[in-house]
């Protein structure tokens, strides 16, 4: 850089840092004054009373509650660590000056210092090109490192401007691609591009679909939809709520602080093997074998879990009662008839009371009619404590957990399904489920979440306790809670209609090509009025019948408003890693779209073969030697059969690593980067996937800057594609 640059590059640092102090300025007093709020909402009513609460008493701690509430809830706003808190700033014609950030800051004047980034007035600072400039002459992006300036790019809209502004800096995307990446995602809110932005501030009404290949951004750019969701109608999404629901936990870690970041925190994040923890109390992240998986997932398992819901374990015993010396029994072959009858109208769980009465109902008929019983007088007259525990053990409460744990018993498990389902996939079924001792501790997979969550919604709400008012249950809490929110999470089933679920006014589902049929039921019950983000990309599936899922999430969008994205840049991957990846997914897949790569680094991958014998000491050699070339993450991508030996070897002697790196299955790297990526024995990749090729794909297009294949034992036959004339990927 000459002098002359440089001391033009000192200028305009300074100038930002200036503005810059006087936004942190503003936004300490803010802060102040919000915490004296806070502290007054606190003060307003004090009471000394521990056991009861009259009704004034209640409309006061009331009001002090939402006061509290809502003054916490802006100093918390305030008080977050907003890393880069104004990262852009607009010129435009008329000579004024715009800066954008994370969120609004005022003066004392109530003048903008900062506008919010989802505000209308910074649109221009994604959407404006040199195309169609509007009415902007430079956008500015500031790179801060806490409340310092440390960097500035510049681009010029417009180059006819008479402003005599500066140009520094060789564009904010293309730096930012280099920089080394980390444990978490990172907001991208200083450089979305106009695709992405228009995928962002889209009208939140029906289903957006957002789809795009590896390193488009799909992800974030979904999260930063979110954010502004939030802001443009948070009355609507803060009450009802917004579910994000991605592949995995390490995902959801990954994503977790983008959110935070961009000022939002009131949003519930989930894995898809978590969903169903509102109802049953299980957050599943064992995966199942790739056949196992195919029948869980398929709606073939509707009819599959009524059964099971309906048939009973073992025949159950006769229901006899004496009255007046006359014996009244219900054989089995009776009492299956009144299961069915009664079940016909209503669910397992909530059908107690009327199961009896249908048993009363069915012994009075076979009440000789000279006893001249009226039928109320015989209900008194059998009402007997042995009688009640007859019935309840006829028709016991049932927990999803222990009826799908029924499968696995062969006989059982034949007598159920047998018609329903074919014996391969009966017997595929029950050793997946082989060894159940205790429900409750069972290790549930991610799809078995998916079918207990369908058993709860066959069988109806479990019992629940009643609530109860006295505030000495509240005297151990040590978070602020108010009463409503103590009794809103108890809340006891009182209508037939009442459902256990989380609902939510939108939900946002990531890598949603991975989702089956049977996990789209399960999201559909929480959010049938909601709105709805669907982010994927089909070439990525690892769910094998592409056509089931497409008609389940068709019955999930019905007749509602749809409009559909997509993103074609892929700013991750080198050029150079993405045409092998793209090669590969091609052969299998030839109608498939891939976006273009844009960034080239000079670095082609590198492809290597272990002997079967020494694979193991050459992965430690090959992780080392990568992450001497990469700043940032190496991602070590193994199979599920190799995965705990590469995981034990790195324990042993890759410690020096530290938290560099990361060794994930390959549908946990899904929607994950690393700078450098090891992909370990990519036949075995695509052979323990049902996915097949399409996860292998997955794998290759991880890393942001150097790839490394390793064969074990011989040239892989996925190489197969990469001797073939290459075709075009863009």
């Amino acid at each position: 850089m000459s002098q002359q640059a440089e001391t033009a590059l000192e200028r305009e640092l300074a100038h930002e840092q200036t503005h810059v102090d006087r936004v942190y300025r503003f936004l300490g007093l803010a802060t102040e004054s919000a915490r004296e709020v806070a502290s007054h909402g606190q003060a307003l009513y004090q009471s000394d009373r521990t056991d009861y609460l009259r009704d004034d008493d209640s409309t006061a701690l009331f009001e002090r509650d939402a006061f509290s509430f809502q003054a916490a809830k802006r100093l918390a706003t305030l008080d977050a660590e907003h890393d880069g808190l104004v990262f852009g700033r607009l010129d435009d014609h008329a000579g004024e000056t715009r800066y954008i950030g994370r969120i609004g800051v005022r003066d004392d004047d109530y003048e903008p210092l900062v506008i919010d980034w989802r505000a209308r007035a910074a649109e221009p600072f994604y959407r404006a090109t040199s195309a169609n400039p509007m009415d902007i002459v430079r956008r500015r992006v500031l790179r801060c490192r806490g409340d310092k300036v440390i960097g500035i790019e510049d681009d010029l809209l417009d180059a006819s401007n008479d402003n005599n502004l500066a140009i520094i800096g060789e564009g904010a995307l293309m730096a930012s691609l280099r920089r080394a990446r980390g444990h978490r995602m990172r907001d991208i809110v200083s450089t979305i591009q106009a695709e992405q932005d228009e995928a962002i501030r889209a009208p939140h009404s029906g289903f957006t679909f957002i789809s795009g290949g590896p390193g488009t951004g799909k992800t974030v750019v979904a999260l930063h939809r979110v954010a502004y969701l939030l802001y443009s109608n948070r009355a609507r999404f803060e009450r009802g709520g917004i579910l994000v629901v991605g592949p995995s936990p390490v995902f959801m870690n990954y994503i977790d602080r983008v959110l935070p970041s961009l000022g939002e925190d009131s949003v519930t994040l989930r894995s898809v093997g978590a969903v169903a923890s509102d109802v049953v109390d299980v957050r599943a992240v064992r995966i199942d074998a790739p056949d196992a998986a195919a029948v869980k997932g398929s709606l073939r398992m509707v009819a599959a879990l009524r059964a099971i819901a309906t048939t009973d374990p073992t025949e159950p015993e006769p229901i006899k009662v004496t009255v007046k010396g006359e014996v009244l029994s219900l054989p089995p072959q009776r009492l299956a008839r009144l299961r069915a009858s009664v079940l016909s109208r209503q669910r397992s769980n909530q059908a107690f009371p009327a199961a009896r009465d249908a048993v009363v109902n069915a012994l009075y008929q076979q009440l000789p009619a000279e006893y001249d019983l009226s039928p109320a007088d015989f209900a008194d007259l059998i009402d007997t404590e042995r009688f009640a525990r007859a019935v309840e053990a006829w028709w016991p409460v049932l927990e999803p957990r222990a009826v799908l744990a029924r499968l696995s018993d062969r006989a059982y498990a034949t007598r159920a399904l047998g018609g329903i389902l074919p014996a391969p996939e009966i017997a595929t079924l029950r050793d997946s489920y082989a060894g159940i001792t205790d429900p409750a501790s069972f290790e549930w997979s991610v799809a078995d979440a998916a079918l207990l969550d369908e058993l709860a919604d066959i069988l109806g709400p479990l019992p629940a306790e009643e609530p109860t008012l006295f505030l000495d249950r509240l005297a151990d809490e040590h978070a602020v809670v108010t009463t409503a929110d103590r009794l809103s999470r108890r809340t006891v089933e009182t209508s037939l209609d009442d459902e256990p679920y989380e609902t939510y006014a939108h939900v946002l589902v990531d890598e949603a090509q991975d989702i089956t049929p049977m996990q789209w039921r399960m999201l559909r019950r929480r959010g049938g009025r909601a709105s709805w983000t669907i982010v994927g990309d089909a070439a990525q599936s690892s769910w094998p019948d592409a056509a089931e899922a497409a008609a389940a999430l068709d019955q999930l969008v019905g007749t509602a408003p749809r409009r559909d994205f997509t993103l074609t840049t892929n700013y991750r991957s080198p050029a150079e890693v993405f045409e092998l990846a793209a090669r590969v997914v091609r052969e299998s897949y030839p109608e498939v779209h891939l976006p273009t790569a844009i960034r080239h680094t000079g670095v082609y991958p590198r492809l290597l073969i272990s002997p079967a014998g020494e694979w193991r000491d050459d992965i430690a050699a090959h992780i080392v030697d990568i992450a001497g070339k990469v700043e940032g993450t190496v991602g070590v991508i193994a199979p599920p059969s190799r995965l705990h030996a590469v995981r034990r070897l790195a324990a042993e002697h890759l410690s020096q690593l530290g938290a560099r790196l990361v060794i994930v299955t390959p549908l946990e790297a899904k929607g994950l980067e690393y700078d450098g990526v090891l992909v370990i024995s990519p036949d075995d990749v695509a052979a323990e996937s049902p996915g097949g090729v399409r996860v292998l794909y997955v794998a290759l297009t991880r890393p942001t800057q150097l790839l490394v294949t390793l064969d074990i034992g011989r040239k892989g036959s996925w190489r197969r594609s990469l001797e073939l004339p290459a075709t075009d990927s863009a």
